[in-house]
């Protein structure tokens, strides 16, 4: 599958194409202004964007009012369509936010709900009662995403909003030629319906890729053969900046050795989680990292370890962001990307893992763990990979059995030599392919 040899780049695109907060359902192409940013995200060493929503809504685009209406925002059907050709045409994949647990209060069928209460044909679609009712005064009690009134939960135990919510997902298949979905708190979405969408869309196009956002828990329980290919993997999100700010890798080695590792009790094994080090819902790594000198390093774990690497739009530069500011502060317009040396080495590290089988499917077995180190193996077809890196201030001098004399870096080209120890200098990373 393509998605198990990408590397994708997120955008918010309300956010970056500068939206008011609220929908003033004033019309705006807005969302042409991400053909600018094509040929950026194409020499960052993507292969797949990830598109935050797109449909109309009441204001932050999880909150949908039509999902089959391009946000008036953002601009039409026509600017969709005129992006995702883009992206397509520079060898970019696209997946879009599939908000399928539930709807704003502008949803059309809610609408319905309010106006007609029982006599409404759409008052299954929710989960209500008419014996209560809702902090807005609606005559009816219903269900919300984690007590959150604004987003009214959708029934996926009804067989029509299931058939209706399928229908989307063709339409946007058939409309903008979308190559997969990240499917919105998929850790609330009912089984049954995953299992339906997943039956649904292996039928409609080769190599559909479904991505569940999770954050705890068992991952399984939302990534096999009747969910989804690939989830959010928050468990090493957390252990990897957690790492570099305490110096105790044995935090992130402890979490890929349980999720990765060689023994048969580890938990992913064979299986492509989706990385990262921030997006739209967490403060940006540029922020949470105490000491900035370290982002390289963080990165060049991020696209060595097992899984599928993620970048967030601005982050690839360095640009701030705090979650305590409110999303809009990791969510903010800008008109056109930078470059600079940390693209260029994203842009390098982005290279290395599309080209390399064993950073792309390798299995992972750890050989050396120190508070500010970590230096592990992965391997797959005929190929041995060792990625080391060194988060301290101060060199390193590594030793760990490589079980070859040389290896040649994949990120530079440079030969090294494993006898007598591995010298890491200062916030460094290597991805040293070994001989025969």
């Amino acid at each position: 599958m393509w998605y198990e040899q990408a590397v994708l780049y997120q955008i918010y695109p309300l956010g970056l194409c500068g939206a008011p907060l609220q929908n003033d359902g004033q019309p705006a192409h807005r969302l042409l202004r991400l053909l600018d940013w094509v040929e950026h995200i194409r020499s960052l060493g993507a292969t797949a964007v990830l598109l935050n929503p797109l449909f109309e809504s009441d204001a932050h685009g999880y909150d949908t009012r039509d999902y089959l209406q391009v946000d008036c925002r953002l601009g039409t059907r026509e600017d969709l369509q005129q992006v995702c050709g883009a992206f397509h045409q520079a060898g970019l994949r696209v997946v879009l936010d599939g908000v399928f647990n539930h709807v704003g209060r502008g949803f059309w069928a809610f609408r319905d709900v309010q106006e007609k209460k029982w006599d409404s044909p759409y008052k299954d679609w929710f989960c209500l009662s008419f014996d209560g009712n809702s902090p807005y005064n609606d005559g009816f009690w219903y269900e919300a995403w984690e007590g959150c009134y604004e987003l009214v939960k959708l029934n996926l135990k009804n067989p029509a909003v299931v058939e209706y919510l399928l229908g989307v997902v063709d339409r946007w298949i058939e409309e903008y030629g979308i190559d997969g979905l990240r499917l919105d708190v998929a850790y609330c979405l009912d089984e049954g319906f995953l299992a339906a969408l997943r039956r649904h869309t292996d039928t409609l196009k080769p190599e559909f890729v479904l991505i569940g956002e999770t954050l705890h828990g068992d991952y399984n329980r939302w990534m096999n053969d009747r969910a989804c290919h690939s989830v959010t993997n928050y468990e090493c999100y957390k252990g990897l900046y957690s790492s570099f700010n305490e110096g105790n890798m044995h935090e992130i080695g402890y979490s890929l050795n349980r999720q990765f590792g060689p023994e048969n009790w580890c938990l992913y094994r064979g299986k492509h989680l989706l990385n990262f080090a921030d997006n739209h819902d967490v403060s940006r790594i540029a922020t949470l990292l105490k000491d900035a000198n370290q982002l390289p390093a963080l990165y060049g774990l991020l696209f060595g370890m097992p899984g599928v690497p993620c970048l967030y739009y601005g982050s690839e530069w360095g640009m701030a962001g705090d979650k305590k500011d409110g999303d809009p502060a990791l969510r903010p317009a800008l008109e056109k990307p930078q470059a600079n040396e940390q693209t260029r080495w994203l842009s390098q590290l982005a290279r290395a893992h599309r080209e390399s089988p064993a950073l792309c499917h390798g299995s992972y077995r750890p050989l050396l763990t120190q508070p500010r180190q970590l230096v592990f193996e992965r391997e797959a077809q005929g190929q041995r990979v060792i990625v080391a890196i060194n988060g301290d201030a101060n060199p390193f001098t590594a030793h760990f059995d490589a079980r070859s004399g040389l290896g040649w870096d994949l990120i530079t080209g440079r030969q090294h030599d494993f006898g007598g120890g591995s010298l890491l200098p200062p916030y460094s990373c290597f991805y040293w392919k070994t001989e025969s």
